[in-house]
C-alpha cells in the first residue's frame, strides 16, 4: 500500500518577538483607524453642526447608513483581495491612510454630499481591515493557535480602542470633538510602523487563505457562490446581520442622548468615557475567549454575546441619566468581546481546507455590514418618531430573536477543527489536519 503522506508542518508554535509585537501593536494601533470616526461621526455633526446646518438624528444616521452600505459593497471584494495578494502589509497600509485622510477631510466640508462621499470611501477602505488581520494572523500562526491569538488580537484591539477614548476624553474638553481626527492621525502612522515589524516571510500566503496544506492555488469563487453552498455559513451570516443590527445603533443613539441631557460640550467626553468603561471590559473577555474557544465551544459563548446584547437595550431605557448609561454601557464589553475574538474563528471552522477562508469572510461581514449600516437608519426614524426609549427596545428586541436563531439554527463549529470540514452542502467532508 502507498505509504501514508507526511504529516503538514506546523506554524511555529511561538513567534518571535518582532512577529508578536508587531501584531500586537498593529492591532493596538489600527483599533481607532479601522472603524473611521464611528460614534464621534454623530456627535461632531450634532455638535458642530448641528441643526442650523441640516443636521439632526435623521439625517446623521441616513449618512452612517450610506457610509455603512458602501462599506457593506466592499466586503467580499475587500475578503477576495486578501485570498490572492501576496502583498498584504501594502494593502494595510493603503487602507489605513485613506480611512485617515477622509476622516481629515471632515472639518472642511459640511455638504450632506460630501460629507456622505468621504466616510463612504473610509467605509470602503475599513472594509480590508478585517480579513486583512485575520489572514496575517492565519497566516503566521496557523490554525491550531488561531483562536487564541484572535483573542489576543482582540485584546489589543480593545485596549487601544480604550487608549484613544481616555484620550480623547480628556483632550476633548480643551480642543473640542475636532481632536478625535488629530488621535487617529496619530494612530494611523503608529499602525504603518507595527505592520511594517510583520516581515512578509513570516506570512504563509496559501495557510492566510485557509487553504489545505498542498492544495496549491485553485479558482476562487464568488464571495456570495463561497456563502450559498454552505448552509451553516449562510445562518451564521444571517445572524450576524441580526446582531450587527441590534448593536451598531446602540452607542451612537447614546452619544445623541447624552448631547441632548447634558449638551455638546461633554457629550464627546461622555461618550469617550462610555468606549472606555466597555472596552476595559472587552480586553479579558476576549483573552478569555480565546484561551476557551476550543474547550468550551463557540456556540455556548456566541449565546451570552446575544443575550447580554438584548438586556442592554432593555437597560437603557431606565434612565437618562448619565452615569446610569456609563454603567449599562459596560455590558457592551462582553457582547462585542465575544464577537470580535469568535468571528472570524467561527469562519475559519467552516471554511477549513477549502482556501476561501477570506473571501467567506467577506461574505459573511457583507450580511454583518447590512445589518449595521440599516442599524443607524432603523434607530433614527424609531428615535424621530417614538423616542430614546422606543429605538433602544426595538434593538434589544432584535437581539433576542438572534439568540433564539442561534439557539436553535447554528451547529457547534468547534469540531471542524479537529478534522471535520464542511462540504459544500453543509455537511462534513474529510479534512487534512491541520
Amino acid at each position: 500500500m502507498p505509504p501514508s503522506p507526511a504529516p503538514p508542518v506546523s506554524r511555529r508554535a511561538s513567534l518571535p518577538v518582532r512577529v508578536a509585537r508587531g501584531l500586537d501593536g498593529l492591532n493596538f494601533t489600527l483599533a481607532d483607524v479601522r472603524d473611521g470616526l464611528g460614534p464621534y461621526l454623530a456627535i461632531y455633526l450634532l455638535a458642530v453642526r448641528g441643526p442650523d446646518q441640516g443636521w439632526n438624528e435623521a439625517t446623521i444616521g441616513l449618512v452612517m447608513t450610506i457610509a455603512g452600505l458602501a462599506g457593506l459593497l466592499a466586503q467580499t471584494p475587500a475578503g477576495a483581495l486578501i485570498d490572492r495578494t501576496r502583498h498584504k502589509r501594502a494593502v494595510v497600509i493603503a487602507a489605513a491612510l485613506m480611512v485617515t485622510a477622509s476622516c481629515l477631510l471632515l472639518p472642511f466640508i459640511s455638504g450632506f454630499y460630501a460629507v456622505a462621499a468621504t466616510q463612504s470611501l473610509a467605509g470602503m477602505a475599513g472594509a480590508v481591515f478585517p480579513p486583512a488581520l485575520a489572514a496575517i494572523t492565519l497566516g503566521v500562526v496557523g490554525p491550531r493557535a488561531f483562536a487564541r491569538r484572535i483573542g489576543r488580537n482582540e485584546a489589543f484591539n480593545h485596549g487601544g480602542n480604550a487608549a484613544s477614548a481616555a484620550l480623547a476624553a480628556g483632550t476633548a474638553m480643551f480642543f473640542g470633538p475636532v481632536v478625535v481626527f488629530w488621535i487617529m492621525a496619530g494612530l494611523a502612522v503608529l499602525s504603518i510602523g507595527a505592520m511594517l515589524m510583520v516581515p512578509a516571510s513570516a506570512i504563509d500566503d496559501e495557510t492566510a487563505r485557509g487553504a489545505a496544506p498542498g492544495g496549491g492555488a485553485e479558482e476562487q469563487p464568488s464571495g456570495w457562490r463561497a456563502l450559498a453552498g454552505n448552509r451553516p455559513l449562510l445562518v451564521f451570516a444571517a445572524l450576524m446581520a441580526a446582531f450587527h443590527l441590534a448593536n451598531a445603533a446602540m452607542l451612537p443613539s447614546v452619544g445623541q442622548l447624552l448631547t441632548r441631557v447634558v449638551g455638546k460640550d461633554h457629550a464627546t467626553s461622555l461618550v469617550a468615557g462610555c468606549i472606555v468603561a466597555a472596552q476595559c471590559v472587552m480586553v479579558p473577555v476576549a483573552m478569555l475567549v480565546g484561551a476557551k474557544a476550543d474547550v468550551w465551544g463557540r456556540k455556548p459563548l456566541f449565546l451570552a454575546a446575544f443575550g447580554v446584547l438584548a438586556l442592554r437595550g432593555l437597560l437603557y431605557t431606565f434612565s437618562d441619566n448619565p452615569w446610569w448609561l456609563l454603567g449599562v454601557q459596560l455590558l457592551d464589553g462582553v457582547g462585542a468581546g465575544v464577537f470580535g475574538a469568535l468571528f472570524p474563528v467561527v469562519v475559519a471552522d467552516l471554511t477549513r481546507g477549502t482556501g476561501r477562508f477570506n473571501v467567506a469572510q467577506g461574505a459573511v461581514a457583507t450580511a454583518q455590514g447590512l445589518g449595521a449600516a440599516l442599524s443607524a437608519s432603523l434607530a433614527g426614524a424609531v428615535i424621530v418618531g417614538a423616542g430614546y426609549s422606543a429605538a433602544f427596545l426595538v434593538l434589544g428586541g432584535i437581539a433576542a430573536a438572534g439568540f433564539l436563531g442561534y439557539l436553535f439554527l447554528m451547529p457547534e463549529t468547534r469540531d471542524h477543527l479537529s478534522g471535520a470540514a464542511p462540504s459544500a452542502t453543509g455537511g462534513a467532508a474529510a479534512a487534512p489536519a491541520d
